[in-house]
């Protein structure tokens, strides 16, 4: 059997193709309980409480490759009394962990914004971790649309 060395070429590239789609595609979303495991060893021992925590996120999003966020924390910033950190997260993204935003007393005041990719219509949340060891958290559905048409 001759086999050319277009030949060859042709189905070195179809077969290195095939394997980058393969894996693209077997990317699978995350789901509510790999979030939860998550917030939990974030979290630690606490249990995390509404309040303090404003996660501010758009109800639709027209775009989801570039979703606008903002989080503030209700917090004096003192040196006894302060926000350590503060994690979002996306429960449909195959990976649910967005971001991480670290404070410190001399940060002044706890609020930082960003935006995100999320791949459909799910829940953000973002999570707290004060000074003392406290952990307050809140969640915003957000509907991606596709093409702007609803979704």
């Amino acid at each position: 059997m001759n086999i050319s060395r277009r030949a060859t070429i042709r189905n070195s590239i179809g077969l290195a193709l095939s394997g980058v789609f393969a894996a693209h595609v077997s990317r699978v979303a995350a789901t509510a309980d790999d979030t939860a495991k998550l917030i939990a060893e974030f979290a630690g021992d606490a249990s995390p409480a509404e309040g303090k925590i404003k996660l501010t996120a758009p109800e639709i999003a027209e775009n989801g490759n570039t979703v606008p966020i903002a989080v503030s924390v209700e917090s004096p910033m003192t040196d006894d009394d302060y926000v350590e950190s503060v994690m979002v997260l996306a429960e449909g993204n195959p990976n649910p962990e967005v971001i991480t935003f670290n404070f410190t007393p001399l940060s002044g005041i706890a609020r930082a914004s960003t935006r995100m990719r999320l791949a459909k219509t799910q829940n953000v949340v973002a999570v707290a971790k004060m000074s003392d060891g406290s952990v307050f958290t809140d969640t915003r559905n957000v509907k991606v649309t596709i093409g702007g048409c609803g979704g």
